[in-house]
């Protein structure tokens, strides 16, 4: 087997995406130079799908988007100089969004892999197929299938197609949008059984869509390709968006806090943001492209983006339906066992930041019960949660809440006489509260929502009283 030389490709190649309506299947293809083609496939269930010319017309685009933005996981196994399109052109919108998301959404990636892809990621401009829109308007929110002219729409039923991931956030949106009264289907991308028990859990709809990474790629990692951190929340949204389209519905939401939107601060490299495709910025522009370029009616929002971590955990606090079913932990998230201890490590960051900020906000006994320890209470994880509240290091590659956020739960804890006497509170009163100002230790204005989000209007207020009830 001889190795794979990163440095001496010099060209990737996106080569056609193509969708077979009769099965649901859709095809992705990559390669590097002359190099064996790379096929991603992903499977949307509901086939037969049999759109109208308009419909199809925007799954197209909403494909060729997909094609765009999934190259990111073959493209980082090498990171050449030329970018090419071989089947379409893509328009310089279209170009800049996706330099956009493969500069920020690599960069953990470019940090760790001591790689600088700034300025370097150019995709080829051409007479594009994905242009804007202007007044055409694409059907969406109705039956794929139904008979629908894009002179006579029909005002669309609102629809949500919620991505559910098996944490705590995506199930605070769930039960958000079912006060609302907002009809739902959840949907996730892979075959992780926990979500899909998740997702039995809500008792309502759901949508599971396959995706098989090319095995080329896995070969290449073998024999020497770059790999790390990809923004695969990305990904996961125009997967999303393209089965919204296929299956009638005119909403996609995901579950993302303002907190995504910061990264860690790394001394002498500035801010890497290893979420950076569930923060606003990214948000923002997607939506804004699946309006312009896909499909008008088309709405691409987070339903958590004004809310702190903290205030979903609260939120989720008052919700005990999930209990013995959520987890956030990515090391155990393939484990489902019938003991809640199984779903959740203990000792990763995403384990730790979960346990410190459901803590103030639930009774001791339930949260020591879903975790199967008191994580609080174990001196050797004294690391872990000084990152958290970028105490001597900086905010873990995770996604995980922003330091001041950590430094709020735990000032609460340390005026709490059920969690005060634990090690790492103790430890907090005594060498880490003295080194701060009464201002970076403050909860009251992590819990008002802000300005920054995309969802709509008559929604956003039944949602913001859902919060405050």
């Amino acid at each position: 087997m001889t190795d794979f030389k990163p440095g001496a490709v010099r060209a990737f190649r996106f080569l056609d995406a193509t969708f077979d309506a009769a099965t649901g299947e859709a095809r992705l293809g990559y390669a590097f130079d002359d190099g064996p083609e790379m096929v991603e496939v992903l499977r949307f269930p509901g086939a037969p799908f049999a759109p109208d010319a308009a419909r199809a017309d925007a799954v197209q685009r909403a494909l060729r988007l997909l094609h765009g933005l999934a190259g990111v996981s073959y493209y980082k196994a090498a990171v050449p100089p030329e970018i090419r399109f071989e089947a379409y052109d893509i328009d310089a919108a279209t170009a800049a969004l996706l330099t956009s998301v493969y500069e920020n959404g690599l960069g953990e990636f470019a940090y760790r892999n001591g790689i600088s892809l700034r300025g370097k990621i150019r995709f080829p401009v051409g007479d594009s197929r994905l242009k804007p829109l202007l007044q055409e308007a694409t059907p969406v929110g109705a039956p794929s299938g139904a008979n629908l002219s894009a002179g006579s729409l029909p005002v669309p039923t609102t629809r949500a197609l919620v991505a559910i991931g098996g944490g705590k956030d995506s199930l605070v949106s769930i039960e958000a949008l079912r006060a609302a009264g907002v009809e739902q289907t959840v949907a996730w991308v892979g075959g992780s059984p926990l979500i899909a028990a998740c997702a039995a859990r809500t008792g309502l709809p759901t949508l599971n869509i396959g995706r098989a990474l090319s095995p080329v790629l896995f070969e290449l990692n073998r024999r020497g390709a770059l790999n790390g951190h990809i923004p695969v929340t990305a990904v996961n949204s125009a997967i999303l968006a393209l089965a919204a389209l296929l299956t009638g519905h005119d909403q996609v939401v995901f579950s993302n806090e303002r907190s995504a939107s910061y990264g860690s601060l790394i001394p002498g490299t500035g801010e890497v943001n290893h979420q950076w495709s569930k923060g606003w910025d990214f948000e923002r522009d997607f939506a804004a492209h699946l309006r312009s370029h896909v499909a008008p009616g088309l709405h691409y929002y987070s339903l958590l983006r004004p809310f702190s971590e903290l205030a979903v955990a609260r939120q989720f606090a008052r919700i005990d339906h999930y209990d013995a079913h959520f987890s956030s932990c990515n090391r155990n998230f393939h484990l489902l066992g019938e003991r809640p201890a199984q779903r959740w490590c203990g000792v990763c960051p995403k384990c730790h930041f979960v346990f410190l900020a459901l803590a103030p906000f639930m009774p001791k006994p339930r949260l020591v019960g879903i975790f199967g320890r008191n994580l609080l209470d174990e001196p050797e994880q004294a690391p872990g949660f000084d990152a958290l509240m970028e105490f001597r290091d900086h905010k873990p590659f995770e996604c995980v809440g922003e330091g001041r956020e950590s430094r709020a739960a735990m000032e609460l804890l340390s005026q709490s006489p059920a969690w005060r006497e634990d090690a790492l509170v103790r430890r907090y009163l005594r060498e880490i509260r003295p080194q701060l100002d009464e201002s970076e230790r403050g909860l009251a204005s992590l819990l008002e929502p802000s300005d920054d989000h995309g969802i709509p209007g008559g929604l956003w207020e039944r949602v913001r009283a859902h919060f405050g009830a």
